[in-house]
């Protein structure tokens, strides 16, 4: 632990932020989860929403500063193509 008063408080700043961080992640994740097992459905209407959500999730997550713009690219160009696999079959 730092000695220095302003050292310590950045120490629990970081804490907090990276649990916070990682519970967004962690909602990016289960939405994931949430369409791909729509997509073997046939709800079309609550795949798009599910759909829908992932993109919102990865975009608020990009101005937020905790996803790199490309991985939220990434993540949403990986499940788009997931999910026309899944459609397809």
């Amino acid at each position: 632990m730092a000695n220095i008063k302003s050292a310590k408080k950045r120490v629990l700043v970081a804490k907090r932020n990276e649990e916070r961080n990682v519970a967004f992640k962690s909602s990016i994740k289960t939405a994931v989860k949430k369409a791909l097992s729509l997509a073997a459905s046939d709800d079309k209407e609550a795949l798009n929403s599910a759909l829908s959500k992932v993109y919102q999730l990865c975009d608020k997550a990009v101005s937020k500063g905790i996803l790199h713009k490309n991985t939220a690219a990434r993540k949403k160009s990986r499940l788009t193509v997931a999910i026309n696999k899944l459609q397809t079959k």
